[in-house]
């Protein structure tokens, strides 16, 4: 069963909870559409700067209300086809992104401390899978949106119940920024599957998600966790020849609404 849905409008920034979404060829609608860089146009995550998850980006039609600690709220409207496009990069995947409002680079930029600049993916901003997984998961049409490397990621339940049951502190699932959670099945049970339907929406499973520090960060006080955990209880029990990992990438083989609460079925 579907028991959670996520997005995460800015990329790093604070999850949103949702009890339905449309899935989209590159994605959940809405989810990390917007991202932060930097004078050379090169991306900034929460591995850099942990306080982008204090961050909360709250989608308003087209538009995006921004709010963190000690700042104003601010509306952002997507930029219109006069503003130029930038040529950025996620992880070597080419995007070409156009420039927020000088409103709310200051905004951002404020908060962080630091010159950064908001940029938007719009309709016609494409962003193909790295170039490194062609020929070996997805094909030429796939897309995805300023995600790491896939349009969705699938973590289960009870993968995290276990991982807890090591740790002296437990921690809550929104550290590993899953979009679906699912209920009902055995701890990383996600690992064997290779087709799955939630709802009346198919999805390939790519490969498993691998993870790094920003794993430590506390989302909640925008900061790195000083054990340096689940990191390190992870890599005692899920290192492979990919590194560690924990969930599955997902890429949809078909548009449509998932609602919490929906069926999860294991086609292959």
């Amino acid at each position: 069963m579907l028991s959670s849905i996520h997005i995460y409008p800015l990329k790093s920034c604070a999850p949103f909870e949702r009890d339905a979404a449309q899935v989209e060829i590159r994605g959940l609608t809405h989810d990390r559409r917007w991202m932060v860089v930097d004078a050379e146009n090169q991306f900034i995550t929460g591995r850099e700067e942990a306080r982008l998850t204090l961050i909360r980006a709250t989608p308003e039609g087209n538009a995006l209300r921004l709010d963190a600690p000690g700042m104003p709220p601010l509306r952002v409207d997507p930029p219109d086809a006069s503003v130029a496009r930038v040529e950025s990069a996620v992880w070597g995947a080419a995007v070409t992104p156009r420039l927020a409002s000088n409103e709310a680079h200051a905004w951002i930029s404020g908060f962080l401390g630091k010159p950064v600049r908001l940029v938007h993916m719009d309709v016609d901003c494409r962003r193909a899978l790295k170039a490194k997984y062609e020929g070996r998961y997805g094909t030429d049409a796939d897309e995805v949106s300023f995600a790491d490397g896939f349009p969705l990621l699938l973590i289960s339940q009870a993968a995290l119940d276990l991982l807890n049951s090591r740790l002296a502190q437990p921690v809550p699932m929104l550290r590993f920024r899953p979009n679906l959670v699912v209920a009902g099945t055995g701890p990383h049970a996600e690992d064997g599957w290779k087709r799955i339907r939630i709802g009346a929406v198919e999805f390939e499973v790519a490969k498993p998600c691998t993870r790094c520090v920003f794993t430590t960060v506390d989302f909640e006080r925008g900061a790195r966790d000083p054990s340096g955990e689940p990191l390190r209880t992870l890599i005692t029990y899920r290192r492979s020849g990919d590194g560690v990992t924990f969930g599955q990438n997902l890429i949809p083989r078909g548009t449509g609404a998932l609602r919490v609460g929906d069926r999860v079925e294991i086609l292959a």
